[in-house]
């Protein structure tokens, strides 16, 4: 059923905590069509939220069309920072897409997050940070959804609907140029042949310089091509019949990875790094609204095509380097039935599935200062002098992995005066499979004291399968109670279960392969592979209540949550003691996370408006004792324990028809203090980002004059360490641009 999310314009963001645009005095709301202010409709086919979402009995943040388009919101990293409890940092590359909500996330594998694209969930967490031209609206959900979306959804779910030829029909055109030779460009159009069928066309283009140096080299080394292109058509009909197909393609290089040494603080290392990326989507929706029930049936086709070169050492010497080259397809078919959501009952069905397969060459080239210090030294305490018999040693690893999932759910909701109860469960099923085949093959040499010099050859090659299922029950129950005379204002408290999927560590083959060859020359011991390569489902119980409420004249309105987590065996990314080359999953335990959530948009006078979003989170080990050191009580790594944006708006209007606004903003937004390892040694402080910008506005254009962290505030988005060596990744610079957006 096409939910009906109407935005009125003295309660636009009432029982949400987003900061979608509000009326203004003499404000054009044609130029953003229906998404903010008319008492029109948003044309969004949205097959599982209710009807009434804005006194949905969860937090949540809903951006508009308006919103997004001043504040340049191209993805879901752009919007992260006006959400509270919402970190997504950047750094690496693209294929790092790590988001940490409520204490709760991963560097790598399986999300915490879940990503929905016009109804079309994306599978791989390594495809989430992509941009994408012409955002309608952009909904951020906060705790778990997993009775709804199921797998990896425990942290939320992040729904993005793109622009309909049902709600704007015309061209529309953008241009950026920033600091580091950043340059976007995007058109798109959107026309209906008859008021049953619409199409839209749009394609774009970024590239950036970098900002970052890699001093070995003298060059940037963060510099980014990228483009990609929409194609979607929509038909509708008298008789409830909605047909709507969406493909997206991207086209991604990049280089990467401006990580510093922590000794030298100099960003220095010899071998190429980069990223390359190429991937397309299908989603097909077909939805039939009938007078009981509606249908809806949602599929998809993704395709995913990447390769990574790391300099995995990240030193100006030749230990070693890392190729990941993966292929991967998958289909999803999601069935959905629901009720009318005009009854004081109502319910909702539905069945998912999908199926994945995934190709992926993993190899791992030692050089010549890899075999010397990380191999042939182990000889010089026996007085054994050691040389290897070819100037390189190659790790191979070969990986598949099929796996695939199938669910059913349900939930109800009744309404009895002013409450509202809402149930809901899910029985969620996966099963998954590594196929692997790990090859190296070496000679060398050893010379005894007496200078007796003996050959030696190694041969590994080893196949192997491992199997994973996992079943899980996810129930949810929720309880709202509305006030006052609208019953807009709500009280809400919900209990619910969520679930992130276990998985295999394929990153620390090129490790079990290395203590394989080292056990055939008399050192070490060797991994028990199940044990290492495999982890387990990340579990967690959450409790939260909140409130959604406004003074009667909606000048001020607030949103506010509290939240208490308890989670077993979380997922925590660690990286293995010694000069090893992998990172390694695991599951620490037990770990709880409270906090809570403030949100606040007031208009003190007709044209000025003031956001501030807080966010505290305490996120702690219960149980963590790895045999070597028990970290109960210590914080979680990566996750930051505030986050904070604060912004005010003013609006100008000029009276004059070649100019009608001028809107002058200024914001900060920061997080902190994050903890960098399991021991809390290493933090990054609390650190705030100050951005200022100048809006000319007219109803077929648009200018934005913009700069971003205006103090040049230092940070650090990231920490890891590699062969026992630490490193950092600052934040960006400060950086200024002019943005041309025209509406034809």
């Amino acid at each position: 059923m096409k939910v009906r999310i109407i935005i009125f314009a003295t309660a636009s963001l009432l029982a949400t905590d987003a900061f979608a645009a509000p009326a203004k005095a003499g404000f054009d709301a044609n130029q953003y069509g229906d998404s903010i202010i008319n008492l029109k409709e948003i044309s969004v086919i949205a097959a599982k939220q209710s009807a009434d979402a804005e006194t949905a009995g969860s937090a949540s943040t809903l951006i508009s069309r308006a919103q997004i388009e001043r504040l340049n919101i191209a993805n879901a990293r752009d919007a992260s920072s006006i959400v509270p409890n919402f970190y997504i940092p950047e750094y690496g590359s693209r294929i790092t897409s790590s988001i940490y909500v409520r204490g709760m996330g991963a560097r790598i594998d399986q999300p915490v997050v879940g990503l929905v694209v016009d109804n079309v969930p994306v599978l791989n967490k390594d495809n989430y940070d992509f941009d994408i031209a012409d955002i309608e609206s952009l909904q951020m959900l906060r705790g778990p959804q997993s009775t709804m979306y199921g797998r990896n959804t425990m942290g939320g779910v992040i729904n993005v609907y793109t622009l309909s030829p049902f709600t704007f029909e015309g061209v529309r055109l953008g241009m950026e140029y920033g600091s580091g030779n950043t340059q976007k460009y995007r058109i798109s159009t959107y026309y209906k042949t008859s008021e049953r069928v619409g199409f839209s066309v749009g394609a774009y283009y970024s590239k950036t310089d970098g900002f970052f140096k890699n001093l070995y080299t003298g060059e940037k080394c963060d510099w980014e091509r990228s483009g990609g292109g929409r194609f979607k058509v929509q038909y509708r009909n008298l008789h409830g019949l909605r047909i709507d197909n969406t493909f997206s393609f991207v086209k991604l290089e990049q280089g990467g990875y401006p990580y510093a040494y922590v000794e030298t603080g100099q960003i220095a290392y010899n071998d190429p790094s980069d990223y390359r990326r190429t991937n397309f989507n299908d989603g097909l929706t077909i939805r039939y609204e009938g007078e009981k029930f509606s249908v809806a049936s949602i599929t998809s086709y993704q395709y995913l095509d990447d390769r990574m070169n790391l300099d995995q050492d990240f030193l100006p010497l030749s230990y070693f380097t890392l190729t990941q080259a993966r292929r991967e397809h998958a289909v999803t078919e999601d069935l959905v039935f629901r009720s009318p959501d005009d009854k004081a009952y109502r319910w909702l069905l539905g069945a998912f599935g999908f199926y994945r397969h995934t190709s992926m060459h993993a190899p791992v080239l030692f050089k010549e200062d890899g075999i010397r210090n990380l191999i042939l030294d182990r000889f010089e305490p026996q007085g054994i002098h050691a040389e290897w018999g070819e100037d390189t040693f190659l790790l191979d690893s070969r990986f598949r992995t099929p796996d695939y999932g199938a669910a059913l759910y349900h939930e109800s909701t009744y309404d009895a005066g002013r409450w509202r109860f809402t149930a809901g469960l899910r029985v969620d099923f996966e099963a998954s499979k590594l196929h692997y085949r790990s090859y190296a093959e070496a000679t060398y040499t050893t010379q005894t004291p007496d200078g007796t010099s003996y050959p030696h050859a190694i041969l590994v090659d080893q196949p192997g399968t491992l199997k994973q299922s996992f079943t899980e029950i996810l129930p949810k129950i929720s309880v709202l109670y509305r006030m006052g005379s609208s019953r807009r204002n709500t009280l809400y408290a919900t209990v619910s279960k969520g679930y992130k999927a276990g998985g295999f560590n394929t990153q620390m083959f090129s490790d079990v392969l290395q203590q394989q060859v080292m056990k055939q020359m008399g050192f070490g011991s060797l991994y028990d592979v199940a044990d290492v390569v495999t982890y387990k489902p990340e579990k967690s119980w959450n409790y939260e209540v909140g409130a959604h409420l406004s003074t009667p004249s909606h000048k001020v309105q607030a949103d506010l949550a509290l939240f208490y987590i308890d989670c077993r065996d979380q997922q925590l990314t660690v990286f293995p003691e010694g000069q090893v080359t992998g990172r390694l999953m695991t599951n620490a335990g037990r770990t709880r996370s409270f906090g809570g959530e403030a949100s606040l948009l007031a208009t003190l006078w007709r044209n000025l408006d003031l956001q501030v979003a807080y966010g505290y989170t305490r996120a702690t080990f219960v149980k963590f004792d790895t045999g070597k050191a028990d970290y109960a009580g210590n914080f979680i790594p990566y996750a930051p324990q505030h986050t904070l944006y604060a912004g005010a708006s003013y609006t100008l209007r000029t009276g004059w028809n070649w100019l009608e606004y001028v809107i002058f903003r200024v914001a900060a937004n920061g997080a902190g203090r994050i903890y960098w390892n399991e021991a809390n040694t290493f933090s990054q402080p609390f650190y705030a980002l100050l951005e200022a910008s100048i809006r000319f506005e007219h109803r077929h254009w648009a200018v934005d004059v913009w700069g971003r962290n205006l103090t040049d505030t230092r940070y650090d988005t990231f920490y890891f360490m590699s062969i026992g060596n630490s490193f950092l990744q600052r934040g960006r610079p400060r950086t200024f641009g002019v943005s041309l957006s025209i509406t034809l």
